[in-house]
This record gives C-alpha cells, sequence and structure tokens, in this order.
C-alpha cells in the first residue's frame, strides 16, 4: 500500500511591490523530494511601469537551479558569461557544481512598460559525485521540450524522465519535472519509474489519495506506488520528484552541500570575493548574510 501524501502549505514572503513569493520546500515536512531541496512559487504579481526584479549578482555551489515562467520574463546573467531572456515555456538550467555567480533581473522591454510575472524557481541537488563539476548554463527552447498527452490532459517535460519520453535538459541523477494542465474529471497516473515525487496546484483543484489540493499548495509522497490524480476543476499543476537523494544535504542562504565544511568554505570565499564576476552585472553583489 502505498504512502498517505501530506499536505504542505509553505511560508509566505511578501517582496515588495506586490511580488510574493510562497517557499514550499524545505519545510519541516518534506526537506527534499528526490533530488528537489528547494522550490518557490513567484507571484502571481503584476509590475507597473518602470518596476521589476532585481535579484543582485550571487553565488551557489552544489546544485542545479532551474526557472520555469508561467507568465512574464527574467534576463539570467552569470559568471560563464551566459545571458538569456527566459519567457513562458522555456527552460533556463544553471548547473552551479563547484561555484557560480548569477543575477536575475527585469529585461528592459518588460521594465519600460510594466509587466506580469508568475512562475516556479526551483533547486535541484547533485549528486555528491558531481557536486564540484564545473558550472554550466542551458537554455532551451519551447520546441525542445517533449509533449505528452493523454484523456484530458497535456502535459509538457520539463526535465528528466516520464511516460516513456526524456527531455534534452542535462541532468545528473533520475527525476522528472512536468508541467500538466487538467480538464475537470480528467484522471493522470503517476510516472513508474520514481519512488518520490511531488504535486504542487498552480491554479484550480485536485485530489490525490483524499487530500483536496487547491492552488499554491503541495503535496508529496515517497513509495513504490502511487494513486493516480483527479482534477476537480481546470487545473495547472507542476509535478516532479525522482529517486532518493544519496544522502542528506545542508542548505545555507544559496549554498547547498554534504558537509558543513563545505559550506563554511563557500561562505569565506564569497565573503573574500573569491568567486567570479558577473559580465554586464559587475557593480552590485549581495553580500554574505551575517545568519
Amino acid at each position: 500500500m502505498e504512502a498517505q501524501p501530506i499536505l504542505v502549505d509553505g511560508r509566505q514572503h511578501d517582496l515588495g511591490d506586490g511580488f510574493v513569493v510562497r517557499r514550499l520546500l524545505p519545510v519541516l515536512q518534506a526537506r527534499h523530494v528526490g533530488p528537489f531541496v528547494f522550490y518557490d512559487h513567484m507571484g502571481p504579481a503584476s509590475f507597473a511601469p518602470g518596476k521589476g526584479i532585481d535579484v543582485r549578482p550571487h553565488p551557489h555551489i552544489g546544485l542545479a537551479t532551474v526557472t520555469w515562467l508561467f507568465d512574464g520574463a527574467i534576463r539570467h546573467r552569470d559568471s560563464l558569461g551566459s545571458l538569456a531572456d527566459i519567457r513562458p515555456g522555456e527552460v533556463n538550467w544553471m548547473t552551479s557544481g563547484r561555484g557560480i555567480v548569477h543575477s536575475e533581473r527585469t529585461p528592459p522591454d518588460e521594465r519600460r512598460d510594466g509587466h506580469a510575472l508568475h512562475g516556479v524557481q526551483i533547486w535541484v541537488a547533485l549528486p555528491q559525485a558531481d557536486a564540484e563539476i564545473a558550472p554550466e548554463f542551458h537554455h532551451h527552447d519551447a520546441d525542445q521540450l517533449p509533449l505528452i498527452a493523454f484523456e484530458g490532459a497535456s502535459l509538457v517535460l520539463v526535465a528528466g524522465t516520464a511516460y516513456g519520453k526524456r527531455s534534452p535538459v542535462k541532468i545528473f541523477a533520475p527525476m522528472f519535472l512536468i508541467q500538466a494542465h487538467l480538464r475537470a474529471g480528467a484522471v493522470l497516473e503517476w510516472p513508474v519509474e520514481h519512488t518520490e515525487r511531488g504535486l504542487h496546484v498552480v491554479e484550480g483543484n485536485v485530489q490525490w489519495e483524499g487530500l483536496d489540493i487547491g492552488p499554491a499548495r503541495m503535496a508529496v509522497q515517497a513509495g513504490a506506488n502511487a494513486s493516480p490524480l483527479k482534477a476537480v476543476s481546470d487545473a495547472r499543476v507542476i509535478l516532479f520528484g525522482g529517486a532518493p537523494l544519496d544522502g542528506e544535504r545542508h542548505l545555507w542562504w544559496n549554498f547547498v552541500a554534504s558537509s558543513r565544511e563545505r559550506i563554511e568554505e563557500a561562505k569565506r570565499d564569497w565573503a573574500g570575493g573569491r568567486f567570479p564576476r558577473v559580465p554586464g552585472d559587475e557593480e552590485e553583489f549581495i553580500p554574505l548574510p551575517e545568519r
């Protein structure tokens, strides 16, 4: 018998200008789901002309970040020299490995005109064997991602493997990340090859193993078997998960590592200016937090 899914509400933070972020992972009930160790639901928000987001250059180690937007645009720059504007249906996948620095800002046209922003930002822990690899950045257009159709359901395989398909996004451990649009009454089975799974309901209402899950909420479960999802209304959901992590991870600020010593080393390197700079965004940075 499969385990009962656990409902996750997360914690909401208002970042100003009407921009609200809900942190859904990690929480007490779920530190990680497969390799997914961090999950933020951004917005929906509407920025007036002249306003936008400005996430100044900051470092990462030991993880891959993925941005997936439902609305709006974000400009990514990093210390490899990458420059990419991401829009709905596209993927920005950044592998930090031993260390990378990046910034995220509203592109000039959207800042000038005003725009909406809605999406998710996720961290995937790298396997211990790959934690210190060279950093990489890859952008994938919407037409590169596999589309999957079931009765009443339209899916995009953002990363990993599911339902006999494989995304072109470079990953390092068994996992899946899917956007699904479900019509009311649709029933969707889970990918069978993965033993840890999570559901984020972006819009609409979904039932899973007796749980009623509404907008901006999450449910997670581990086990070899999983009951299908049923859409109570038309819904947009994110499905994610994979194989269990190869050991616990420490998360501190923007760093993920298997040891506290590696976190302390990264803190010293950022405070000492030993991370590379971001070409085109060299003037600002986020200082190391005191806590």
